[in-house]
């Protein structure tokens, strides 16, 4: 039976992860779908592309992967001590490459607004940094944004929801 995430993860143990993802509605992912002879081939440059940039952003690193036809095989390294080393200022850098952030951090990381954040916002963007820190070497966090990314492109080229 499947078990969540957070019970199977254990950096004390490895910091190793074996992660499959499929798809769903048997839909395509890549590959030739022989029923209606349409290729999807070019979504692997998605993944790939993908996987790169998050292994760029994120401090979790890819060993190894398989696109195949309806789902993916990631062998991945959480790298915690990468994390842990980060500056503030490189923390939301990074999590910024993802998202657009809240309006006090971008603030924090602009050298010209940094010096007129109070000492009570400087302290909630090293608390904010702290959220974000633990997010940079999340497996779930790492695949939500590798699978919600290749989902809302395919579901756009499928032109369908879900």
């Amino acid at each position: 039976m499947p078990r969540p995430r957070k019970c199977l993860i254990n950096l004390s143990d490895t910091p190793y992860y074996h992660c499959v993802s499929r798809c769903v509605r048997r839909a395509f992912l890549c590959g030739e779908d022989k029923q209606t002879g349409k290729s999807y081939e070019h979504r692997r440059q998605w993944v790939e592309d993908r996987l790169l940039f998050l292994a760029d952003v994120l401090c979790v690193d890819v060993c190894a992967y398989a696109v195949m036809s309806n789902h993916t095989h990631l062998v991945l390294r959480i790298n915690k001590d990468k994390a842990d080393a980060l500056s503030v200022k490189e923390v939301i850098r990074r999590w910024h490459k993802l998202y657009k952030g809240m309006l006090i951090a971008q603030r924090y990381v602009n050298p010209a607004e940094c010096d007129s954040l109070s000492e009570a916002e400087t302290e909630t963007v090293k608390n904010l940094a702290e959220v974000y820190r633990n997010r940079l070497f999340d497996i779930s966090w790492f695949m939500r944004l590798l699978n919600e990314y290749i989902a809302r492109h395919a579901n756009k080229e499928d032109d369908c929801k879900g």
